[in-house]
């Protein structure tokens, strides 16, 4: 098993980093270029392994796709295969095989889709018989997951009857489903969002030259390291106030954890301020990807928290509600779950030996990097670092620059 030993006891940090692209508009913007039969070249895509399983699939004449762990390619390209004429089947890793994606398949089938399961009920891998849908209705638990909504959002122009989904309960993440539907606006076609109700008639995408911006989500982990730091400054390129990001809420919410934005045609400029809050409470729900970041940002800065909305942690590369719990602990913080989706630390310490914690990342990108700046204060050790290529590949060399 491959590990990267840590420790960088900077107290002031003067940095220029170049964020990779976004790894959320990348994957959209693909699934749109190929539904619009767009002969432009998506600019600026992430060169993620998400988004290279997506191109790698979008581009292939094999009818066999395997897209490893990358989460969003499963779900998209299972609605995007499902109206593409042809036998297909899509499968992934071990832990890709115990993501549920019954949800998702039901939907579909409801739709005149005709997908199978190859191996266990309700989780990939998948086989799909590609055709035209017919499309309607159909009702969806709006507080699993976004990327089911959003999969079925973009194939919805080309159903006979259009779409009409309705979501039951409380539906999270519900910048990520704007992203979608702004982006489907831009390729012309377009969708009515009001009261949990999502309608799409039967429309044509039309080609666009499209770019894609940098990652905000990316740019969270910078915001992580100058908060705890203390002090100095991180430009970041191409990062940029108005955002289809629903991530861009991480400026807003480090200026509770000693960092500010100045934004400027050119990017971001981050600098430390040296406020912090003494005790930190949100509800994370339209924002998950960042519960890692604020979770580690905290603990280090010996910030207690209480954060709602992290539901769809257990769902994501791994148990993210868990993993947290587990390698926290490595360093002392005993973190416990209130109730079903919240995670909280109420400044309790357990005692530690005196061995250097090694943190296990779970094939979860967001692990390895919201932990690496605990750098800045412990040392540690980060096992299998390579998880980052998931969503920001240049993640350590960016990192080793921290001195």
């Amino acid at each position: 098993m491959s590990s990267k030993k840590l420790y960088v006891p900077v107290d002031q940090v003067d940095l220029q980093i170049n964020l990779p692209s976004s790894k959320s508009i990348s994957n959209r913007a693909l699934i749109l270029n190929a539904l619009a039969y767009s002969p432009y070249t998506i600019q600026n895509l992430s060169d993620c392994d998400d988004t290279r399983v997506t191109v790698r699939a979008l581009d292939s004449n094999d009818t066999t796709f395997d897209i490893g762990a990358a989460g969003t390619a499963m779900r998209f390209l299972a609605a995007f295969l499902s109206k593409t004429v042809g036998e297909w089947v899509i499968t992934g890793s071990g832990r890709m095989k115990n993501r549920p994606i019954r949800l998702l398949v039901d939907a579909l089938n409801s739709l005149g889709a005709k997908i199978e399961y190859v191996e266990k009920e309700g989780y990939p891998p998948l086989r799909i018989f590609g055709s035209a849908l017919q499309g309607g209705e159909v009702r969806l638990n709006g507080g699993v997951s976004s990327q089911y909504i959003s999969a079925l959002m973009m194939i919805a122009p080309y159903m006979e009857q259009g779409l009409k989904i309705l979501l039951e309960g409380n539906v999270i993440s519900v910048p990520y489903i704007q992203m979608t539907m702004d982006m489907m606006k831009e390729y012309g076609v377009d969708v009515v969002f009001e009261n949990n109700v999502i309608d799409i008639r039967p429309q044509t995408y039309k080609p666009i030259q499209y770019k894609v911006e940098s990652d905000w989500s990316a740019a969270s982990y910078w915001y992580e390291i100058l908060s705890i730091a203390g002090a100095g400054k991180i430009f970041l390129p191409g990062l940029y106030e108005k955002s289809f990001q629903g991530d861009r809420k991480v400026a807003d919410l480090y200026l509770n954890l000693g960092v500010k934005t100045e934004f400027s045609k050119n990017g971001a400029l981050l600098m430390a301020t040296g406020n912090y809050i003494t005790d930190f409470k949100y509800n994370f729900v339209n924002q998950p990807d960042l519960v890692q970041t604020f979770v580690v940002t905290c603990c280090v800065s010996k910030i207690p928290f209480h954060f709602k909305g992290v539901q769809s942690l257990k769902i994501k590369e791994t148990d993210r509600v868990a993993a947290l719990i587990n390698e926290l602990a490595k360093f002392g913080f005993k973190l416990i779950e209130p109730k079903e989706g919240e995670l909280a630390w109420t400044g309790e310490m357990i005692n530690i030996g005196g061995e250097v914690p090694v943190v296990r990342t779970y094939e979860d990108h967001r692990m390895a990097m919201a932990f690496a700046p605990i750098a800045l204060k412990y040392k540690l050790e980060i096992s299998e670092p390579e998880v980052v290529s998931k969503s920001y590949p240049a993640f350590w060399e960016d990192f080793s620059k921290l001195k």
